[in-house]
């Protein structure tokens, strides 16, 4: 497995990866306007535009396949994290997320982030050390859990 920085090559893979989980695991909690919004801010232009401004994308492969995606914006919030079906499990989203925080961290983080969860992703991100600053939220018509994490705090480095 290799982690690198995405590049506008991958972004087509990227969105078809985002998308299609997206409609398995995090659409059912959405309303028809979260779903709508959901879909679109996973479009290549969507990605290509994050990529441009204020997101931070890295991918995971497995023979030149991309296995799973993460994405920091502005150098504090865990915007995208994704692994693919059959690489779920293995501890790519820990792999992924190590990386992109030491990123951050050598960027000038001083050890704060931010997520917010989709519900079936929470346990996740508790594993990596998040926690829930609030209930269940409907955002946008998506619930999610929003989430942070101080390092300091846990002695999480």
């Amino acid at each position: 497995m290799n982690i690198r920085q995405a590049n506008l090559k991958d972004v087509n893979h990227i969105s078809e990866l985002m998308s299609n989980l997206s409609l398995k695991y995090i659409a059912p909690n959405c309303t028809s306007e979260g779903l709508n919004l959901l879909i679109r801010s996973m479009k290549p232009e969507m990605i290509t535009q994050y990529m441009s401004t204020n997101c931070l994308y890295h991918v995971v492969e497995d023979n030149n396949h991309i296995a799973g995606v993460i994405a920091i914006r502005d150098n504090s919030h865990l915007f995208h994290l994704f692994v693919a079906d059959k690489y779920q499990g293995k501890g790519l989203a820990k792999m992924l997320w190590h990386h992109a925080k030491e990123l951050c961290l050598i960027n000038g983080n001083t050890g704060e982030f931010t997520v917010n969860s989709a519900l079936n992703a929470e346990s996740v991100y508790l594993k990596l050390g998040f926690k829930p600053i609030s209930g269940v939220r409907t955002n946008k018509g998506i619930l999610d859990i929003p989430m942070t994490l101080n390092l300091a705090s846990t002695g999480n480095n």
